[in-house]
């Protein structure tokens, strides 16, 4: 009826570790999968992780499964979830398929195969358009990524783009995962699911006061109902304002996870619960449970504890400050040789606070450090404004958040983690 039927499949490591069982509760303890550049710390032990609970070409495992109908508007019709034993039949790699796709390179699939990519390529493109008109999509941003030597060293940095064999499965595995908060909350009541308000409660009077600065008139329910939410997200977005989305990310929310559904306003949705990652998300484990346990008829256990949910959301925020750190160090010895040569950058304002300026820089993801000082030879001439996030020097505005500018680093300081730079001039 022109729309699409899609199966997802996802190897269940529910299969192998009981809950209670050793392995369970480590994986429980470290909640996540950690990615460090060269090294990754596993949720479960590598045997599980890497082999048995991996779909492998050739190789049957018990997945938990879920059949899906798309409609040809991209909006998602019913769907089923159901246990299976799934065989690989191609080891698919994103540059490949993407390349292939787009027409360059000498790889291409099995033919069986290239109808499917095909196919699974219209379903993406329909569901983004979705999306994007009901729902919010966020915007694209490149992954750096460390090329490190054996010895830890680092020898370059690249960027991934998200090309369309990566939104190919993004597509998928959201529209699972929606599917997923959906099956929990209308059969059981409770789960493990992503919930983000997109204003802090405390802070919604504020956001909606500064909105109002800049001719931007919204009611209450703006900042705190999806509905609207996203209407006013649309509208924002439409200025394209990076001074503007940078300032209003000061009154934002985190994302949490919650044993009751709610509201997922970064991705404009009534309810998400992640299942997909089971191997590198205990939550996402604790939800194959929770629909294996349904679909066998069997009575569902007591709603995770608050503790479960406050230690997984600590962990995932100590995890990313762990990688956020060794990232930081990474980036001052490689940096380091810049820094004495004072090269120069392309950069974007982050952050502003009343002792200078917090940057990216575009080419290789790191963030310096730019004080008031190394602005202007005469400190008093630079006037700082972090609240509403402008500089002026010498009574006139040159820099604010979003802009763009040049940078040069003057140092890379490894005992603290950090970079410094000045303007270019």
């Amino acid at each position: 009826e022109g729309g699409w039927q899609l199966s997802v499949a996802i190897a269940d490591p529910t299969a192998y570790v009981e809950e209670g069982h050793a392995a369970d509760l480590e994986a429980r303890v470290r909640a996540f999968t950690v990615y460090l550049p060269g090294q990754n710390v596993t949720m479960l032990p590598e045997q599980l992780a890497d082999d048995l609970c991996s779909l492998r070409e050739g190789q049957e495992r018990p997945a938990l499964a879920c059949t899906l109908n798309i409609n040809a508007d991209g909006s998602l019709g019913d769907y089923r979830f159901f246990a299976a034993n799934v065989k690989s039949h191609a080891k698919l790699v994103y540059e490949r398929v993407s390349d292939w796709i787009e027409g360059q390179g000498d790889w291409a699939p099995a033919d069986n195969i290239a109808e499917q990519l095909h196919a699974l390529r219209e379903l993406t493109e329909a569901r983004t358009a979705w999306r994007n008109e009901h729902a919010l999509v966020f915007k694209d941003r490149p992954d750096y990524v460390f090329d490190l030597d054996e010895a830890g060293n680092v020898l370059g940095i690249h960027t991934e783009d998200r090309r369309i064999a990566n939104r190919m499965i993004e597509e998928s595995m959201i529209a699972a995962n929606a599917c997923c908060a959906d099956f929990l909350a209308s059969h059981i009541g409770h789960g493990i699911f992503n919930v983000h308000r997109a204003f802090e409660p405390e802070k919604a009077e504020a956001a909606q006061e500064f909105l109002a600065t800049q001719d931007i008139e919204v009611a209450q329910e703006a900042l705190t109902e999806l509905a609207h939410y996203k209407e006013l997200k649309r509208a924002l977005e439409s200025r394209d304002d990076a001074w503007l989305d940078a300032r209003l990310r000061r009154f934002q929310g985190f994302t949490s996870m919650s044993a009751q559904p709610g509201p997922h306003f970064g991705l404009g949705l009534p309810a998400y619960a992640t299942w997909t990652s089971p191997i590198r998300k205990y939550g996402d484990m604790v939800n194959h449970r929770l629909i294996k346990r349904v679909l066998k008829g069997e009575q569902a256990p007591a709603e995770a504890s608050q503790q479960l949910t406050e230690q997984l959301t600590e962990r995932r925020r100590l995890n990313r400050m762990a990688e956020r750190d060794v990232k930081d160090w990474l980036y001052v010895r490689y940096l380091t040789p810049a820094a004495q040569n004072q090269d120069t950058f392309d950069a974007e304002i982050m952050a502003i606070n009343r002792g200078g300026m917090r940057v990216r820089l575009i080419e290789n993801g790191a963030t310096a450090f730019v004080p008031a000082p190394l602005m202007h030879s005469d400190r008093d001439k630079v006037v700082i404004d972090d609240k509403e996030g402008r500089i002026q020097i010498e009574g006139e505005e040159r820099f604010k958040l979003g802009d763009s500018l040049r940078v040069s680093l003057t140092e890379a300081r490894e005992e603290t983690r950090s970079l410094v730079a000045k303007p270019a001039d």
